[in-house]
């Protein structure tokens, strides 16, 4: 993808996320985009991702959902806001809950495709409804319900900038 992910928007502070923030470089550094109405993301497990010879961890798997969905959640307010994700105050969201189903084994190899679809934005929470495709079968349904973090939090984060 050409445009910046939502990920990319994160502020410095606040990016370091071992799923998905940009500032760790020993994490997956994930990466969502809008698809219409739906988000996606792409990850490429490697072969140590591996839960049993030939299928993928599941705990990578709810990682992925996690860090999905709270990336598409700061996407979801700021679309709610109508305004674009590099105004300010920047908008950041935290996992508050976190469901994943396993329906099939997911195997190790083929490329991950993670897709969201926003169920809810009501003030400072939203919900996340996803699933992970591979080969174009679902083997992974999952949700989020991702909070804004509190302003108390980010205040205390930048003083320990």
């Amino acid at each position: 993808m050409s445009e910046p992910a939502f990920q990319d928007f994160y502020p410095d502070h606040m990016a370091h996320c071992y799923g998905c923030g940009r500032l760790n470089h020993e994490g997956h550094q994930i990466k969502s985009y809008w698809d219409g109405d739906e988000s996606i993301c792409h990850f490429q497990p490697k072969p140590y991702h591996t839960a049993i010879p030939g299928y993928v961890y599941g705990g990578l798997l709810a990682s992925l959902i996690d860090c999905h969905g709270t990336g598409t959640a700061a996407a979801a307010g700021y679309r709610a806001e109508h305004r674009a994700m590099d105004t300010e105050p920047a908008l950041r969201y935290l996992t508050a809950s976190l469901h994943v189903d396993y329906h099939k084994p997911t195997p190790l190899g083929p490329l991950l495709e993670i897709h969201g679809k926003v169920k809810e934005v009501k003030g400072r929470k939203v919900v996340i409804e996803e699933w992970i495709v591979v080969d174009g079968v679902i083997t992974v349904r999952g949700e989020v319900v991702a909070v804004q973090v509190p302003d108390q939090l980010v205040q205390d984060l930048l003083k320990n900038k």
